[in-house]
């Protein structure tokens, strides 16, 4: 008697990936319309190579693989579309404007309430070099979130285990 479960005609973990990236669009909507409330900051992660991404070309040299950036204090014309966002952000204190789709987040963290998504993105590299670190002129990640992400609470990961 085989254990192995049999390949889903129904992509269901494309179906949840893609409902939990438009939490992210829901949030920085609410973001680019009222702007940020209370403690409220994310750490977003995302693929620099992935299709749709626009960032400047010294960033992408930088971070050839993946890329931290932090919407907190110094963020400026947020725009946040069906397929993803852009954002004026500051780098090394020079200004920089980005384009990202939802399709290439690999993270999305609030750390004021321990909230964190974590993202598959299908790439065709199949070596990844990930960013440790923030880069935009913010503080690193506050213990708190580290300590949230030890036991996995607040922390939604999913993977199905799709074959190829």
């Amino acid at each position: 008697m085989s254990e192995e479960l049999p390949d889903s005609l129904i992509p269901y973990d494309e179906i949840v990936q893609d409902a939990l990236r438009a939490v992210v669009g829901r949030v920085l909507g609410e973001v680019e319309q009222h702007g940020l409330v209370g403690e409220h900051h994310f750490y977003i992660t995302f693929k620099t190579q992935a299709a749709g991404v626009d960032i400047p070309r010294h960033l992408t040299e930088r971070f050839p693989d993946e890329m931290t950036i932090v919407i907190q204090n110094r963020f400026w014309d947020l725009k946040v579309h069906e397929e993803g966002f852009e954002v004026g952000l500051s780098f090394n204190q020079q200004a920089c404007r980005l384009v990202i789709p939802f399709a290439a987040l690999t993270s999305f963290v609030d750390p004021a309430v321990n909230f964190a998504l974590q993202f598959h993105v299908d790439l065709d590299e199949e070596d990844e070099q990930i960013s440790e670190h923030a880069e935009n002129d913010a503080p690193e990640a506050p213990a708190a979130l580290s300590e949230a992400s030890k036991d996995g609470s607040n922390v939604v990961s999913v993977d199905f285990g799709r074959r190829k």
